[in-house]
């Protein structure tokens, strides 16, 4: 019995190899006569242009996969050097140095941060990139299967045309021959129908699918560079006090710490008598400090008001309202504040020098870090 079972068994194995074999020596035979111009080819000029574009697609979204891997491995790079850069900071930074424990907290909120933006790029744009391009291994197994099947279907379609026209006609092999090509061209055309069906769709889902990832990678790069800013915000005014300790110091003065620049900009905004129109009790105010005037000490007449003047070592780009842009070279009249309460360490009032020459007024006036300039 068993050697029965073994027998039909290698009995059905070799029909199939024989009949495989024989589909491919068909298929071949029809390749080449088609080569040669003995056989026509059915041809379908929208389904290849199809085909071009899935071609095309297929290539494009796998460069696509490739640079965005290669993006994420970039800020995972970025990430490891960026926690070993804030590490080292905290380990050397001594404990009776100002900020230690905002430094502290620093690092660990960058660290965080990193992790965060890593996660969701590939959380989401990664994984959608993956799935989008899942689709095309089996839909170009599909499109060559088609091709196979249509190779068949001329092939069929060749020998019922020759037996028909044949001087010697055999009836039963014509009934064989069209039974076989009408089996071939059911399975082609149901294949080929589903295939021009798809195509068209997935060319035109990438264009949704190309907003929907770079839109949500802008979003996580804006929120991202918005926090990392922020706490690279923290850490200069961590610095910018840590100098001012130091300076003190050295000085042998006694040091308290301000508030950060961005309180000390929330405090300085609420003077607004700066962005006031130009009245005429200003003018008049104005024209009367162009009369009155101080020597500061010096031969040099300076306006009324004035307390000195100091020129600019290195460009100051303001970020707030209040604040007066400098670049270098620029000398700047120091005025005394209205409230000697609000003025913070560090920080001076002053209006350029060449809008005084120009306007004879001290309207324009701004705060700007003392550090970066130099009294005359």
């Amino acid at each position: 019995m068993a050697e029965e079972q073994g027998k039909t068994g290698k009995g059905i194995n070799t029909g199939k190899l024989a009949t495989s074999m024989q589909k491919r020596l068909s298929r071949a035979q029809e390749k080449v006569l088609q080569k040669l111009g003995k056989a026509d080819e059915t041809r379908d000029t929208a389904f290849e242009e199809g085909v071009a574009n899935f071609n095309k697609q297929m290539a494009e979204g796998t460069k696509l996969q490739k640079d965005l891997r290669a993006y994420l491995a970039a800020v995972k790079t970025m990430h490891d050097a960026s926690k070993r850069l804030q590490d080292c900071l905290a380990d050397m930074y001594e404990p009776e140095w100002f900020g230690k424990e905002e430094v502290d907290t620093i690092a660990e909120e960058t660290d965080i941060l990193w992790s965060d933006y890593h996660d969701k790029l590939v959380d989401n744009s990664m994984i959608a990139m993956d799935t989008y391009l899942a689709q095309f291994p089996d839909i170009k197994a599909r499109i060559a299967k088609r091709d196979r099947k249509m190779t068949d279907y001329d092939s069929a379609r060749h020998h019922f045309g020759s037996l028909q026209k044949g001087k010697k006609q055999d009836q039963a092999k014509i009934a064989k021959a069209e039974e076989e090509l009408g089996r071939a061209q059911k399975v082609f055309e149901e294949i080929n129908v589903d295939l021009q069906d798809e195509l068209p769709q997935l060319w035109n889902s990438r264009v949704g699918f190309y907003v929907n990832t770079f839109q949500s990678m802008a979003g996580y790069q804006q929120r991202f560079h918005k926090d990392m800013g922020k706490l690279n915000q923290d850490l200069n005014d961590v610095m910018t006090k840590l100098d001012e300790q130091r300076l003190a110091k050295k000085a042998g003065k006694d040091w308290k710490p301000g508030p950060k620049k961005s309180e000390a900009a929330a405090v300085n905004h609420s003077v607004t008598p700066d962005a006031a129109p130009k009245t005429d009790t200003a003018v008049a105010a104005a024209a009367g400090a162009a009369t009155t005037a101080v020597t500061n000490g010096s031969s040099e007449v300076l306006p009324a008001g004035v307390i000195y003047k100091v020129k600019a070592m290195h460009d100051y780009a303001a970020t707030d309202g209040d604040e007066l842009e400098m670049k270098a070279g620029d000398v700047v009249l120091v005025l005394a504040w209205e409230n000697p309460d609000e003025q913070d360490d560090g920080w001076l009032m002053g209006v350029k020098e060449s809008h005084w020459l120009e306007n004879k007024d001290l309207l324009a006036k701004g705060v700007f870090p003392e550090n970066f300039t130099q009294k005359l």
